[in-house]
């Protein structure tokens, strides 16, 4: 039996919670790791009107691209201001993470620090990748052309976030439940509530391998001469779970197992229109969790909400609501999830159930 490398999440993945001051602030994780972040969510919980902002150590310090925008990168120079050994520090002009008296919240992965240059593919990327965690972010420029990209995983992505820098342009997810048999032909915003579609222009119709990823002519993807983003998933026993599960319209909802006690949760129903949701264990400490984040819109924080809310066990979650941005009966929806720690440790040790 495959038992996990990975026995402390937090050296990969941590939530951090903070308070606002409208002066720089180094902003110092809580785990029991030191972690310094690669790429770096922020987002006010209790401010509506307030951007998801998204930092990297690829394209640099102070400069933002946000999630539920299709702007182009920003960069003032009041915005995050440093990725730090155990955290990072965040500037003094920029409201939408750290307005004085508003609360954040912050999802900050680990990916392989400065970039390397990666010729696998038909365009030279400039990649930090991780391939333990499974995580890397790529920048490249495009060319205008169906092409390949390298993403130095190591392992076959199932998950892809691509997003232009240059122009306003939608996000556009690659996700391997968004279809059973071909998630390639499919693609899905970041940005907006929209069911899956088809389209042949983002994926170039071809499934990712464990060295590069397809891309097409589409300016969504590919501009000529323009630079792009890419945030790349692979999966990782006991630490990441990536997958699809149908709802079922009952309170009882589906339990999805992962194989490690749950710490993120990112999900969205692909048939129809609703808007994407984040849970998280540091928001919401204990079941069941109703505190919930859309990513594709400016919302202050859901809270208390009676009809989209789960359960985070030692081994999955478990839907425990019928709201249809959750557990609508026959629906598909696709997640994405990360640890708080395996099931089992790699020592075959099995972690305390809650």
């Amino acid at each position: 039996m495959a038992y996990t490398t990975i026995d402390n999440s937090e050296l990969y993945f941590q939530t951090q919670l903070y308070t606002g001051s409208n002066s720089g602030q180094s902003i110092t994780f809580d785990g029991s790791e030191n972690m310094q972040p690669d790429w770096v969510w922020i987002k006010s919980r209790n401010g509506n009107s307030r951007d998801h902002c998204l930092y990297d150590v690829v394209r640099g310090v102070n400069k933002r691209i946000e999630a539920n925008n299709n702007n182009s990168e920003n960069t003032d120079s009041g915005q995050l201001t440093s990725f730090d050994s155990d955290g990072y520090t965040v500037g003094t002009t920029e409201a939408d993470i750290n307005s004085g008296g508003r609360t954040f919240a912050s999802w900050n992965w680990l990916a392989g620090g400065s970039a390397s240059s990666n010729s696998d593919g038909g365009i030279t990327t400039s990649v930090s990748a991780n391939t333990t965690s499974g995580f890397s972010i790529v920048k490249w420029t495009g060319n205008g052309s169906a092409t390949t990209l390298g993403h130095g995983l190591g392992s076959v992505p199932k998950v892809l976030f691509l997003k232009t820098l240059d122009r306003s342009e939608n996000w556009v997810v690659y996700h391997v439940g968004n279809n059973t048999t071909a998630p390639e032909d499919k693609s899905i915003r970041l940005d907006g509530s929209n069911a899956v579609q088809d389209n042949a222009t983002h994926f170039n119709d071809t499934a990712p391998t464990s060295s590069v990823f397809s891309v097409g002519a589409s300016n969504g993807v590919n501009p000529s001469g323009e630079e792009m983003i890419a945030y790349c998933f692979a999966e990782k026993q006991g630490f990441s779970k990536i997958g699809s599960y149908e709802g079922s319209g009952d309170a009882d909802g589906p339990l999805i197992y992962t194989g490690m006690s749950t710490a993120f949760v990112l999900i969205k129903e692909i048939d129809n229109a609703n808007n994407w949701m984040i849970y998280d264990n540091k928001r919401s400490p204990f079941n069941l969790r109703d505190d919930f984040i859309s990513p594709d819109i400016a919302d202050a924080e859901y809270t208390g909400n009676a009809n989209n809310k789960m359960d985070m066990l030692s081994n999955g979650f478990k839907i425990r609501g019928t709201g249809s941005a959750t557990n609508r009966s026959g629906s598909t929806y696709i997640y994405m999830s990360f640890a708080e720690s395996p099931f089992v440790s790699s020592g075959g040790t099995p972690t305390t159930a809650r």
